[in-house]
């Protein structure tokens, strides 16, 4: 089976190499690799120039970026992955096992050193809790499930996985796989835990209240202090 992996880059220079060749453990002949990059000013794209990848440009947005890779995507078995994560060594066999039996799957979390209160955040992500969710975890998805379900919505400036991640656990599409994926603590640095768990939660209580994605942003950077 095939799988169409798509990631969304912007001045992803430090990680995406080290995304790229744990992806490349897989047989390659069963791989479809789309970099979605949104206009890298760092070496994002001369990494990439040299890795056996599709590259292909669009809008600096997340959603817009999931979109176009997802629409050139040629296989049925789509997987999304966000650039500064890593997943296990089996994560082909982990999809292509889970999309076989399931509509769509995601992983726990494991956090790449950080704050010691990030293993309680790690520890909730094994249950099919939307708050414990995140696009961080990956997603293993049919391409005919994600266009019956909507797909993405390209005004979503934040959050833009959570209506799907959503839908997918109202009809009980969503299974997590027992392995964990290895998330990156940047947005950490110089934070400290509660800072970004409170930035977080009030992004998540205005999302679950409506409100719109540019608000949610604003008081998400601003929590942040960005």
């Amino acid at each position: 089976m095939k799988l169409s992996i798509i990631i969304p880059t912007l001045n992803e220079a430090s990680s995406i190499g080290r995304l790229i060749k744990r992806l490349l453990t897989a047989p390659s002949e069963a791989l479809e690799i789309i970099v979605v990059d949104g206009g890298s000013k760092d070496d994002t794209l001369k990494i990439l120039a040299e890795l056996p990848v599709q590259v292909i440009h669009s809008k600096a947005c997340r959603a817009v970026q999931l979109i176009d890779g997802i629409a050139q995507a040629t296989n049925e078995y789509l997987y999304l992955v966000h650039a500064d994560t890593l997943p296990p060594l089996t994560y082909y066999e982990d999809g292509i096992t889970a999309l076989q039996k399931n509509k769509a799957a995601t992983y726990r979390s494991q956090f790449e050193q950080g704050p010691f209160m990030l293993k309680l955040n790690a520890f909730f992500t094994r249950f099919n809790w939307l708050i414990s969710r995140g696009g961080d975890q990956s997603l293993f998805i049919h391409k005919k499930t994600y266009y019956d379900l909507g797909g993405y919505n390209e005004d979503c400036k934040i959050m833009e996985e959570y209506p799907l991640l959503e839908k997918l656990m109202q009809n009980k599409y969503l299974i997590v796989i027992p392995k964990t994926i290895l998330i990156s603590t940047r947005k950490y640095n110089g934070r400290s835990w509660l800072k970004v768990s409170r930035a977080n939660y009030f992004a998540f209580k205005m999302y679950g209240k409506g409100e719109p994605t540019e608000a949610i942003r604003a008081k998400y950077l601003e929590l942040l202090g960005e």
